[in-house]
């Protein structure tokens, strides 16, 4: 399955995972605030993988 990633998808894949995981230590930890503010990255490191390749396909047609 993973086999159709390339290793860009992956570290994006894997950055965004280790954003929410730290996000929720933190959170559990009681730092709310600090949570939250990271819990945000995760969506936005999804798009960004997103962009990256709508742009890598236009590129390529």
């Amino acid at each position: 399955m993973f086999e159709k990633f390339s290793i860009t998808d992956k570290l994006l894949f894997i950055s965004a995972f280790l954003s929410l995981v730290f996000s929720e230590t933190l959170y559990f930890k009681g730092e709310a605030t600090a949570a939250i503010f990271i819990g945000i990255w995760v969506p936005s490191i999804l798009a960004f993988g997103i962009y990256l390749k709508l742009i890598n396909n236009k590129k390529n047609d």
